[in-house]
């Protein structure tokens, strides 16, 4: 019986998700886990999954208390706890013998065959369950984790900074900077949380970006995807920092047959890994990639542009969540650059739409994210895509 308020469940429960926070960037494959110990209205002991490979964030709280809990305790954990032995042994058993007799859940493990057993199995034990608190927060805390978990195919993430009317450069490609310092450092943030970060031969020509996640703490470089499907890039005189920086060997060229074998040579020679992925043009077949991504057990893909490659994946329904940072400025200029483009939408009944949207303020700047949900018919270049 839930013998709390509901704001009192909550509360603790955001505590859980702060420590859960801690692992941002380090649990990779795992997902980020927080938990705190109450007895007697107040929290007795803390833990979170810190790493891979680690303790869980209940064996973490659990140690930490160093004693029996009180049979009082409530145990507040950010994620269904698991109910199969890996690694680390199955953190329902270890519940259960610690002598716990209540257990707050925020999110269902999003592993379809092991969705809801924990619950089943800890009140077979007698323990009370009480599940779905702050269930969206915690949610929304594993994106690429619960992507992969219930799809098995790596999240596709692109992310644009915007003026009010949707433009990302002026008509002379004058961008930087669209948004301020903080949303900027946000961007970061997200980057040190994806595996992988994408861009477009065209982004890397034009910015010649470094794609590292840089905070005042580190410098961390995941791997970084340039998708070139002609092997444009390649110029012996003005290589690309991609191409020479000490992160090179995390850098991989994504291409096509039609790229020529003597330019993947040179750039396998430099340390640069080639992807050669079918395609029956010159263009990236990007579920092609995805598929390979899945293979290489790469579970999320940052992509920051451009605008071209982002509205191809947008045209093709390849991808999955969107975040859009908008800054309070306006160019009014139809010949400004736009976010988005490919697509003839006549009817709102047609327009790609974003659920599970979240929104957050940084400085004067406003992200807008979620998950793109797209229509039954796109019109994409004069042609009809249905779906089934």
């Amino acid at each position: 019986m839930n013998h709390a308020p509901d704001a009192v469940h909550e509360g603790f429960m955001r505590r859980a998700l702060e420590l859960a926070r801690r692992g941002w960037g380090h649990t990779a494959p795992n997902p980020m886990v927080g938990a705190v110990i109450v007895e007697d209205g107040r929290i007795v002991a803390e833990g979170h999954h810190a790493q891979d490979g680690g303790p869980h964030a209940e064996r973490v709280a659990l140690e930490a208390l160093g004693r029996p809990p009180r049979p009082d305790a409530t145990l507040y954990v950010t994620l269904e706890p698991c109910s199969t032995v890996g690694r680390t042994g199955a953190c329902c058993d270890r519940i259960r013998a610690s002598g716990l007799r209540r257990v707050v859940v925020g999110a269902t493990d999003p592993l379809p065959s092991h969705a809801g057993r924990a619950f089943t199995v800890l009140r077979d034990a007698g323990i009370e369950v009480i599940s779905g608190v702050l269930e969206r927060e915690c949610s929304d805390l594993n994106l690429i984790f619960n992507h992969w978990a219930a799809r098995g195919t790596p999240l596709l993430a692109a992310k644009v900074a915007t003026t009010l009317d949707g433009k990302i450069a002026t008509r002379m490609a004058d961008s930087k900077w669209i948004t301020g310092e903080e949303a900027r450092a946000d961007v970061h943030r997200w980057r040190r949380l994806f595996p992988a970060i994408a861009v477009g031969a065209g982004t890397v020509a034009t910015d010649n970006p470094k794609l590292t996640a840089r905070s005042a703490d580190e410098e961390w470089c995941p791997w970084r995807f340039v998708f070139d499907g002609r092997l444009r890039l390649w110029n012996e005189r003005n290589l690309p920092g991609l191409f020479t920086d000490q992160y090179r060997h995390r850098t991989i060229v994504v291409t096509t047959q039609h790229g020529g074998l003597g330019y993947v040579r040179k750039l396998r020679d430099l340390g640069v890994q080639v992807w050669i992925v079918p395609s029956p043009t010159q263009r990236v077949n990007l579920a092609e990639f995805r598929r390979r991504c899945a293979e290489e057990k790469i579970s999320g893909i940052f992509i920051e542009g451009g605008s071209q490659l982002i509205s191809e994946l947008i045209q093709l329904r390849e991808l999955d969540y969107l975040m859009v940072y908008r800054s309070p400025m306006l160019f009014a200029d139809d010949r400004a650059k736009s976010a988005f483009s490919g697509l003839r939408t006549e009817r709102l009944g047609n327009a790609v739409r974003l659920r599970d949207v979240r929104h957050e303020t940084f400085g004067d700047d406003f992200l807008t994210r979620g998950h793109t949900v797209y229509p039954e018919k796109m019109y994409v270049d004069e042609t009809v895509f249905s779906l089934g």
